[in-house]
């Protein structure tokens, strides 16, 4: 996370479903947003609620509405300065043609020209999260005139560690951001998920997230820490 204290960044989170922005990376966020950098995020599913095979119905458009609301909630409590909605199947992503995927990320790309883009790791056990990762280094291929200069992976807890241990796609975190500033608002942002937090011993729990932050704190000499994997950067 290197920043020049007079050149304010653009940062663009691009996850699969609401909450994961949150998971992977809240304190981070909130860390860019709390130094006047802007921060986008980009989701390129629904959610649970865009399981229902009649998006018409009206038990879909009410969950699709409540995730919403909790979705941009969230984002003002982390400071997002704005948000970007697909509508891609929830765990069907590989029935979308992936050239879709990749250009819908495309489109905010060329709207808002990030420097560095946050997204999921490789080695998730969520299927959605694979492709999201797949589909951001596709469409951010380091050809002439492209502007991100960073792209990190992050990891979502009951998603990342619960994937298969082989060290191809292993997480091995080797960047710590200190967020014992703003791990408050990452917990604060996790609460408006009403229908997406879960109860302790659930590692998707305010609990859950804080012995984590812990543990990735003592890896870094810090009291509260994210990690991520440095994917690619370009000096």
């Amino acid at each position: 996370m290197k920043q020049n204290k007079k050149n304010k960044q653009i940062v663009l989170i691009v996850v699969a479903h609401p909450d994961d922005e949150v998971l992977g990376c809240g304190g981070t966020i909130a860390k860019y947003a709390k130094k006047g950098n802007k921060v986008y995020c980009l989701f390129l599913g629904g959610g649970k609620a865009s399981r229902y095979s009649d998006k018409k119905t009206a038990i879909a458009e009410k969950k699709q509405a409540l995730l919403s609301r909790e979705t941009q909630e969230a984002a003002k409590i982390l400071g997002i300065s704005e948000i970007f909605f697909n509508n891609f199947p929830d765990q069907k992503y590989d029935t979308v043609p992936f050239l879709n995927l990749v250009k819908s990320i495309e489109k905010i790309k060329e709207t808002i020209k990030p420097d560095i883009i946050y997204t999921h790791h490789c080695g998730d056990l969520n299927l959605d999260h694979q492709i999201t990762f797949k589909a951001v280094l596709t469409a951010c291929r380091p050809l002439k005139g492209e502007t991100v200069k960073e792209i990190y992976s992050f990891e979502v807890p009951s998603s990342t560690e619960w994937g298969i241990p082989k060290r191809k796609n292993y997480f091995i975190p080797n960047v710590f951001v200190d967020v014992s500033d703003t791990f408050n608002k990452k917990i604060e942002a996790l609460k408006t998920y009403k229908s997406e937090i879960r109860k302790y011993p659930h590692p998707r729990s305010p609990r859950g997230l804080e012995i984590i932050a812990r543990q990735r704190g003592m890896m870094a000499g810090k009291e509260l820490a994210e990690a991520f994997e440095l994917v690619r950067e370009i000096e």
